[in-house]
């Protein structure tokens, strides 16, 4: 079944966000990973906090809630929820680096069987920096990665990652539009499948070696 690019983004946004715990701090990392913040159960609250000094993010805010002086990291405008507050630099980066952050969703260009993580420059191409990202996936209790699974037609998930590092042995799962892969000493297992997927689906289009969970499972999306 051919997926929109939306559908895509829908699927792998709605799986991470299942992730979370009840009083969680997460940080969501620019692009697909802010759209998780749509799709957190009402039912749990979950502190957002964003490395340019929030905490406590709401939703993406409708055309009437913008205001053009509140934005995450990215630059993209963020509402706040009721508790939710600002702070500087120095804060924002000492609740990182302290080991406060419970876990931290990015995005990436490659990540590999042994959790190594690329996802901040391509050399010869013009990018904005690496930013927070090196803090978090090291500071973070988890690191989730979550990407569309290849770049056109490409895989992302190699058994080496050939770009430059942002970090080295840090990822600890990754969710995208075909499955749910966890990142353990013997390798990449496959969690949980997609139901617009299948295993043969996911080995195609993946480099690294994929080990099949006994208790493989469908992702609730």
């Amino acid at each position: 079944m051919e997926l929109t690019k939306e559908k895509i983004r829908e699927i792998i946004a709605k799986r991470v966000a299942q992730e979370f715990k009840d009083g969680d701090v997460v940080n969501l990392g620019i692009g697909l990973p802010t759209e998780v913040a749509n799709y957190i159960p009402d039912s749990i609250y979950v502190a957002l906090q964003s490395e340019n000094g929030l905490i406590g993010m709401g939703p993406t805010p409708t055309e009437a809630e913008a205001d053009c002086r509140i934005s995450n990291a990215g630059g993209s405008l963020v509402t706040i929820a009721p508790g939710g507050c600002f702070f500087d630099s120095f804060t924002s980066f000492g609740i990182i680096r302290g080991g406060h952050v419970d876990a931290t969703v990015l995005g990436a260009l490659q990540v590999d069987e042994k959790g190594n993580l690329a996802n901040w420059m391509v050399p010869g191409k013009m990018v904005p920096g690496m930013g927070g990202a090196m803090d978090l996936v090291v500071g973070a209790k988890k690191v989730i990665i979550a990407m569309e699974h290849t770049a056109k037609g490409s895989p992302k998930i190699l058994k080496n990652c050939t770009l430059p590092l942002t970090a080295a042995s840090e990822v600890n799962l990754i969710v995208t539009e075909k499955g749910v892969l966890e990142v353990t000493d013997k390798g990449l297992v496959l969690k949980e499948l997609s139901p617009f997927s299948s295993v043969e689906d996911i080995i195609a289009t993946t480099e690294a070696t994929i080990i099949v969970d006994d208790n493989l499972k469908t992702m609730e999306v």
